[in-house]
């Protein structure tokens, strides 16, 4: 077992988020070939029934099961956040390289680039996309995904640039590495605790982005199952059925703690200086 996995599940805060985004996964994956019953299967006769057999999480006021409704949300969750992730680390890295490692003038025009972009919040870029192209989770795929592109290389471009200037790197441009060998050999593998906490922010935010582009109407379509569009769909009952809004509010909950938990566990998982900082505990010695 390598290292870095051993310091993983040594911690219980380690373990609880590689359980639930583990499970969050399968349940994606299981919902792609079989699920309790249709998740857009309506019956009226069997409305809000309470949770049982064989409807373990009850139904909503349509007769959809709400068990099978959130094994296919997170699916449509495990798209958002993986495809989010995607495309905020191209972008991230992309900015953060050209802001580090090229000519001057590059390196000032994508910090200004970087300031105005930032200065957009990702939700209202979502929802002005979704007005105008119609409410999709590739909108929210691709709004979330540039805009925390953007936080990502604003985050990691000096520590880029720290590393940079490293004795290692130095050596390897000595030896006749290029910039993208040393990029790829040196700079990536040593900014990479500070990327893997960014990277879970981003996954965990585009978890609830999704979920409330969708509660507002600006997200998933309504042939798509979501955790946001069921919340939306159950909350103006929450005073005759209270029970029913606990599941997809449980769901996103344990989503976004189990992503931002296995940031910080992998931080310090990976990250050599804050398990030599952990080694060398000093104890004092007790005077008599």
């Amino acid at each position: 077992m390598p290292r870095w996995l051993r310091v993983l599940l040594s911690s219980w805060t380690g373990r609880f988020a590689v359980l639930v985004v583990a499970l969050i996964a399968l349940t994606a994956v299981v919902s792609v070939f079989w699920t309790p019953f249709d998740p857009m299967l309506t019956d009226v006769r069997g409305r809000w029934a309470a949770p049982g057999w064989p409807h373990l999480l009850g139904t909503d006021g349509t007769g959809r099961d709400i068990l099978s409704l959130i094994m296919a949300g997170a699916r449509t969750t495990a798209f958002v956040a993986v495809g989010a992730g995607v495309i905020a680390t191209l972008v991230g890295v992309s900015l953060a390289a050209l802001g580090a490692l090229t000519t001057r003038w590059v390196r000032e025009s994508v910090a200004v680039l970087v300031d105005i972009l930032i200065a957009f919040p990702v939700l209202m870029i979502a929802m002005m996309i979704s007005a105008v192209w119609g409410g999709s989770l590739w909108v929210v795929v691709f709004a979330v995904g540039i805009g925390f592109g953007v936080s990502i290389a604003r985050v990691t471009r000096p520590e880029l640039r720290r590393v940079q200037q490293s004795d290692f790197v130095l050596a390897g441009r000595a030896s006749g590495l290029s910039t993208g060998q040393n990029l790829t050999r040196h700079l990536l593998p040593n900014i990479a605790p500070v990327f893997i906490v960014q990277l879970s922010w981003s996954m965990a935010v585009a978890v609830l982005a999704e979920a409330g582009l969708s509660y507002l109407g600006f997200g998933a379509s309504l042939t798509e199952a979501s955790w946001g569009t069921l919340l939306a769909d159950l909350q103006r009952y929450i005073g005759v059925h209270p029970l029913t809004v606990v599941w997809p509010g449980i769901a996103i909950t344990l989503t976004v703690l189990g992503l931002n938990l296995l940031g910080d566990a992998l931080r310090e998982a990976t990250d050599p200086t804050l398990t030599r900082r952990s080694a060398q505990v000093h104890v004092p010695e007790v005077v008599a």
